[in-house]
């Protein structure tokens, strides 16, 4: 991945999944994006590996919602102290 460590992913069935999505949208967005194509061809590789991630954080009990609560810029997000 470009000289970086790969984080991995949240479920360890995933990690294949994520593997595989990584390495589409990283061609994809240095061989084509870069060049003005848009069209993201790894959709449907991102959605499998959503789900996944999805039943993986629900089987570790995190509150998924919480997670994708908009925070920053409402009363929610918290402010550092002075």
């Amino acid at each position: 991945m470009y000289g970086t460590a790969a984080m991995d992913s949240v479920g360890n069935d995933c990690r294949e999944l994520k593997r595989n999505y990584d390495e589409c949208f990283n061609k994809w967005f240095s061989e084509k994006f870069l060049r003005g194509v848009t069209e993201d061809p790894c959709t449907a590789l991102f959605r499998v590996y959503q789900e996944c991630v999805k039943k993986a954080i629900k089987e570790k009990n995190l509150n998924l919602e919480e997670i994708e609560a908009d925070v920053l810029g409402t009363s929610k997000e918290k402010q550092p102290t002075s």
